[in-house]
């Protein structure tokens, strides 16, 4: 036990032995290992006083930075022995550092929700339709057969026409094609002029024209660069007595191929037309059509027609039209020579409209259209020169 004591317990210096006296700070040293303790004094590289004199040195005065900018700043002048701001000369850049990403997102820019926009490049609002006609509605047994048979009869793709055809149509030199389903008689009287008349109790029955008014291969604007106008006209002689408790009527208007002739124009897909009866307008509608005219009466000349323009550039852009956008139409209704009232083709529709304007966009070929119930009595005019409206 003695042994490991004496190791462990204290032993004199070289020097004078464990009492000799010795600086604060070598004492503190002393305690952990005497044999490591520094040597007294600055290290030998200083250059300050003598270190004979035994005076204390004050680190904070003699190592001290030098006063000034380092040498490599040369904004201003250091001969003046100005004292620098550190807040002002060597400040930060203001801003971020450029590596510096936002990590909140900016709100987005204010929209003023009270103003009015514009509404000019909208489809007008639909306007209300009806459920049923309050004077004549066809069964629904042929309504549902009309409809299978448009699913299984697509509309055929536009076709060219011959140097015949399209002449033929030029000169209004048109017929009208009787179907099945009329019951009466059907005769020219001269170039594109038909006259017309049905029997007692008809069904509804669709004449067709034996050739498009409109071509798209030939007519579109979209190949023409310029508009396309279809227009007929239609006399309406005598109505008499009608089917059941429902009056006779006639409609008029245009439709694409095939058709179910055995209803009348503006019932199907593929279709528009005004009816006689209720006055109402009918474009791929089952139902009870629009309110658009005052009935058509006996002695009457209609006229329908359909004008195709380019649609407008978009505003702003200046961009021109490229094929696949849709054209403009507007129909167009005629009275004894009077344009009477019109709507837009793209007009915003219901959500409930099946077929919306399928068939008369000028995407497909397009036929007039005559549809008859009752006895009817009239006369198509497809020749321009026996039109009583004119183009102007």
């Amino acid at each position: 036990m003695g042994f490991f004591r004496s190791l462990k317990g204290d032993h004199p210096d070289t020097v004078g032995g464990p009492s000799a006296s010795k600086p604060k700070y070598q004492r503190r040293y002393h305690e952990l290992d005497p044999a490591y303790a520094p040597p007294p004094g600055p290290p030998p590289s200083y250059q300050g006083p003598s270190d004979s004199s035994n005076t204390t040195y004050d680190n904070s005065a003699n190592f001290a930075p030098p006063i000034g900018a380092p040498p490599s700043y040369t904004s201003r002048d250091t001969s003046s022995g100005s004292t620098y701001n550190d807040q002002v000369d060597y400040a930060p850049p203001p801003g971020p550092p450029p590596s510096h990403r936002k990590t909140v997102e900016e709100p987005a820019p204010y929209h003023d929700w009270t103003s009015i926009p514009d509404t000019a490049l909208l489809p007008p609002p639909p306007t209300l339709e009806h459920k049923a006609s309050p004077t004549g509605n066809a069964s629904l047994t042929d309504a549902i057969r009309a409809h299978r048979w448009c699913e299984a009869n697509q509309l055929i793709k536009p076709h060219r026409p011959t140097n015949i055809e399209a002449a033929r149509v030029k000169n209004g030199d048109i017929a009208l094609v009787r179907p099945r389903e009329y019951v009466g008689s059907l005769s020219t009287t001269s170039t594109g002029v038909w006259n017309g008349s049905t029997g007692a109790g008809s069904k509804d029955s669709c004449l067709i024209t034996s050739l498009p008014l409109y071509f798209v291969a030939v007519d579109s604007p979209f190949h023409t660069e310029a508009a396309k106008t279809i227009y007929f006209e239609v006399k309406v002689v005598s109505f008499g007595p009608g089917r059941g408790n429902d009056a006779s009527s006639l409609a008029i208007g245009f439709c694409a191929v095939p058709y179910p002739t055995w209803r009348m124009p503006g019932w199907e897909r593929g279709s528009l037309a005004v009816h006689s009866d209720d006055g109402r307008r009918y474009v791929n509608d089952t139902e009870g059509g629009k309110d658009f005219t005052a009935p058509i009466q006996a002695g009457d000349t209609v006229g329908i027609g359909i004008n195709f323009t380019i649609p407008d550039a978009p505003p702003d852009y200046g961009a021109s039209p490229v094929q696949g956008m849709l054209l403009k139409g507007e129909v167009f209704f005629t009275r004894n020579g009077t344009r009477e009232n019109s709507w837009d083709l793209h007009e915003e529709l219901d959500a409930e409209t099946e077929f919306g304007i399928l068939g008369l966009d000028g995407q497909y070929d397009l036929y007039g259209a005559i549809g008859t119930f009752g006895k009817v009595d009239f006369e198509a005019r497809f020749d321009s020169s026996s039109w009583l409206w004119q183009p102007s």
